[in-house]
């Protein structure tokens, strides 16, 4: 029987490459020039920390954050932007996590959107990735159609297509 995953995980090495263009021209912009800049990516904890000497400047960062990685093909919402900036001296500090496997209650959503439309598809959670499997493949090409057109707010990848 045709099956597929549905993951929401991002590639530690495409991330670590958007994290060194956002690096390369932060260094090169006119208004971030003679600013102490901080971009640090933890990569066993997918956490971008993030040190600017503005609220403003933060915004700015965090929007060539979200280009750069859109065009390295991560989703903007694989990051996490709920947590505000919090002074530090005279810098302003941030905490951006970014999105590694579904978590249990974003799987179950995605689960029950799945069962919702009525699509004759069994779902499974498995750890941090759901698994439909369906007699046609057209039945799971619709699941996939339902859930990129669906407002779930997930960045979701659609893998191991067999």
């Amino acid at each position: 029987m045709p099956s597929f995953d549905i993951a929401s995980k991002v590639d530690q090495q495409t991330l670590d490459n958007a994290i060194n263009v956002v690096r390369k021209e932060i260094s090169t912009r006119f208004d971030f020039k003679n600013s102490p800049v901080v971009i640090e990516l933890d990569k066993k904890e997918y956490i971008i920390k993030v040190e600017v000497e503005s609220d403003m400047k933060m915004k700015q960062l965090i929007d060539v954050i979200i280009s750069r990685s859109m065009k390295q093909g991560i989703e903007p919402g694989a990051f996490n932007f709920d947590k505000d900036a919090y002074p530090s001296g005279k810098v302003v500090k941030k905490e951006i996590p970014v999105t590694n496997g579904l978590k249990q209650e974003d799987a179950k959503k995605v689960v029950k959107t799945i069962k919702d439309s009525g699509l004759k598809v069994q779902v499974q959670i498995m750890d941090d990735i759901v698994r439909v499997t369906g007699k046609k493949i057209d039945d799971l090409q619709e699941v996939i159609a339902l859930l990129r057109a669906s407002s779930l707010g997930l960045p979701l990848q659609f893998i191991n297509m067999k």
